[in-house]
């Protein structure tokens, strides 16, 4: 990839500002980062004013968002946790009487927020993931061998990583496999991309009975999925409060916060944080590693040549395609932020993808290497807010790569890959490759 920092020197502030928060630029990566590359050199904390939505500080280096995470005294989630439009955020509110439909572990602040989290903290050590790990190989030999059965040709995102991780948490959380089809609507919509194309494949893949929305308002659309996940979550938590067993679900249906049993809201919002991160980021993450790897065949070949670089691949693959492109957060005080200073109520959106390419910090930040080291990405987010499944992320892919290397001979683009237009979580979707399987 060229230099981005001279890449795009044309932006007028008017056009930078609608821009950043454009899903078509989102999935036009040289566009964006050129963008961020001009922000991180001339602005890196820059008021922006886009059209249609509220007003907010974008940070867009290392240092900074680094600082903001952890300031999380300073910097509260729960008033703005997202970038959307004025419109959405109002018809929410007048919706559910809330800013957010449900209220997840990012959309918390402390003390409400770790209590929360002390939940489900010891599921997701790698002491205890470890003890899944057999289980975990089999659903990736699973899906390896559903890519082999396709023949020679496929594409990887629709018909693998889109499908693997979402295996993977469906039995964590211990959902049964007949529901994948609804639950992948639910993951992609809820919380997804609002791009058309990825609505119209998971309304052909939940068609018929487990079919919810379709009306074309997508917020009506929205409405009814958070409705139809309350419903289902909501059966689940039943039975798992008259039959407990060895999985997610019961941790959280027999939560107990301040001696108290757990919320409904707050339950099906853990439900949702759980299904979400659990499956889109690491589907968009394996996707993008693989094609790190076809775009770079040097570094394929490096990593085929010495499996043991699949750790360190899998870090770079993170910190390439940062799947969570931003978190915003509220200012309560003011505090000076990157020599700007941010008054209280202000807020401020932390741009992950870009300080994941902060020249700063990274050497040749835009070079995919198998062997990155040090590889200091905040793809998972810093501070109290570090992302709870990051262990479970990482040993899925280090898992499925192993699997796939070990048994492909030869694979190669087979098309022109396309990324989501989405400005919060986005990754490919479509990957179309040609490969010759052992």
């Amino acid at each position: 990839m060229p230099d981005a920092s001279t890449k795009f020197p044309g932006f007028s502030r008017d056009t930078l500002d609608d821009a950043i928060v454009n899903p078509e630029v989102m999935a036009n990566e040289d566009e964006i980062h050129g963008l961020y590359a001009k922000l991180r050199a001339e602005d890196p904390v820059h008021w922006t004013e886009p059209k249609g939505f509220r007003p907010f500080w974008s940070l867009t280096k290392h240092a900074d968002i680094t600082a903001v995470s952890k300031a999380n005294d300073r910097f509260v989630n729960s008033l703005r946790t997202y970038l959307g439009p004025i419109e959405s955020e109002e018809w929410i509110k007048n919706t559910t009487g809330d800013t957010h439909i449900f209220r997840t572990l990012v959309d918390l602040d402390d003390p409400e927020h770790m209590k929360l989290r002390r939940l489900t903290h010891e599921w997701f050590l790698p002491t205890n993931l470890r003890k899944l790990e057999a289980k975990i190989a089999e659903i990736a030999k699973a899906h390896v061998d559903r890519m082999a059965a396709l023949g020679t040709e496929c594409d990887f995102v629709n018909e693998v990583a889109l499908w693997y991780p979402l295996r993977v948490i469906m039995m964590l959380i211990g959902i049964p496999e007949s529901d994948e089809p609804m639950m992948l609507k639910m993951t992609q919509e809820i919380f997804g991309p609002g791009d058309p194309d990825v609505v119209a494949r998971s309304n052909l893949i939940t068609k018929g009975p487990n079919a919810v929305g379709g009306s074309g308002d997508p917020q009506i659309d929205l409405l009814a999925l958070a409705q139809e996940f309350f419903r289902y979550f909501g059966a689940i938590t039943a039975d798992r409060r008259a039959n407990p067993r060895d999985d997610l679900a019961t941790v959280i249906a027999n939560g107990r916060i301040d001696d108290a049993a757990i919320g409904e809201l707050q339950a099906m919002s853990y439900y949702v944080i759980a299904a979400t991160a659990g499956h889109d980021t690491t589907s968009s993450t394996v996707s993008g590693g693989l094609l790190g790897l076809l775009r770079n065949p040097g570094e394929l070949a490096k990593l085929k040549a010495d499996p043991g670089l699949i750790p360190s691949f899998v870090e770079e693959s993170i910190r390439w395609v940062t799947p969570v492109k931003h978190f915003m957060r509220t200012c309560v005080e003011d505090t000076k932020v990157g020599g700007k200073t941010i008054r209280a109520g202000e807020a401020l959106a932390l741009f992950y993808w870009s300080a994941n390419r902060d020249e700063a910090v990274f050497d040749d930040p835009f070079a995919f290497r198998v062997d990155r080291k040090p590889n200091p990405h905040i793809a998972f987010g810093h501070g109290v807010h570090l992302c709870l499944g990051l262990h479970l992320a990482r040993l899925e892919m280090r898992i499925l790569f192993e699997e796939l290397l070990r048994r492909i001979d030869r694979i190669e683009l087979a098309g022109e890959p396309k990324n989501t237009k989405a400005n919060f979580v986005s990754g490919l979707k479509t990957l179309p490759v040609r490969f010759q399987m052992r």
